[in-house]
């Protein structure tokens, strides 16, 4: 049986710290130019707390296919928000790694449908690097705290769907159900407390926001924020890939581009999830609020 804990628990739990020396050990943020890291820095940093961001260009360069930029990157790091690299199993080696160098917390951002073995087609890379990251994870004797969201909102603002809204014409193989898609705020305020509070160990926090919204729904939301029309056109994955051929993708790439998309379709991702109020005591953000905000920072300009 699953045991939320009340407000009142939420309350007292923020207000105990980590243990530990808190000014002097940076917190390694592992992909922290994406969607989330950047925003988990961020918010880290506003807080006072000492970042690292992993990163080539970094004063510690780091790069996941060099194993040998790893410990340099991890030196005096106790916590760390880690982004696994999409396709790949190299998040038990780094965990590995990780551990060694002292490591004690680790929140790993995973995926919905990680406990779905038809979520996805068996071997597809975005499945791999979720269910093997959270073996490894499980596996690493680490403390941990693992995060499942639904679709990012920001997929359609400054993810790979962006450029596509933009257009005009949202085209892809997403079908006519519901998705809870979730603002990456949350997302990145969950990890946050996950880093630096206490409570959230060997939790499991499944993302979404606080309604199921259709594709041609969430176009209309960013229509009436932004004023500009967007309209969502659904195909089928052999059109899309067809389509994502022609501008040039590599076929086996977009094939599996378009596969990564059905879950949308057959609606496995329109369920709603309790884990930002459980990890946070508030609801989580919604679309509308998502799109006004991506609006006035000039997200949909052409």
């Amino acid at each position: 049986m699953d045991i939320h804990p009340s407000r009142s628990d939420m309350a007292r739990r923020r207000t105990v710290p980590l243990a530990g020396d808190m000014t002097q050990n940076p917190i390694l943020v592992v992909g922290g130019t994406g969607i989330t890291g950047r925003r988990v820095a961020a918010r880290l940093t506003a807080a006072g707390h000492p970042v690292r961001v992993a990163s080539r260009s970094a004063a510690r360069p780091f790069d996941w296919h060099d194993p040998d930029t790893w410990s340099a990157a991890l030196a005096g790091v106790r916590r760390l928000y880690l982004v696994p690299l999409d396709g790949t199993r190299l998040t038990g080696p780094f965990l590995r790694r990780a551990a060694e160098a002292g490591v004690e917390r680790v929140v790993l951002l995973s995926g919905r449908g990680v406990d779905d073995p038809d979520y996805l087609p068996p071997g597809h890379p975005a499945g791999i690097v979720h269910v093997t990251g959270e073996e490894a994870l499980r596996a690493s004797g680490l403390t941990w705290t693992v995060i499942r969201p639904s679709w990012f909102s920001q997929n359609f603002s400054e993810g790979y769907l962006g450029d596509w809204v933009r257009s005009g014409d949202l085209r892809i193989p997403g079908g006519e159900a519901s998705a809870a898609f979730v603002d990456a705020e949350d997302i990145a305020a969950v990890a946050v407390a996950a880093l630096t509070e206490d409570g959230h160990q060997g939790a499991v926090y499944e993302l979404s926001g606080p309604a199921s919204l259709t594709l041609a729904e969430a176009m209309a939301e960013i229509s009436l924020a932004s004023g500009k029309q967007v309209r969502y056109t659904p195909l089928t994955v052999d059109e899309f890939v067809t389509e994502l051929v022609a501008d040039g993708w590599n076929a086996d790439e977009a094939r599996e581009f378009g596969l990564a998309l059905t879950p949308l379709a057959r609606g496995l991702d329109a369920r709603l999830s309790d884990g930002v109020r459980r990890a946070l005591g508030r609801e989580p953000r919604s679309f509308a609020a998502f799109a006004a905000d991506a609006a006035a920072a000039g997200a949909w300009r052409a």
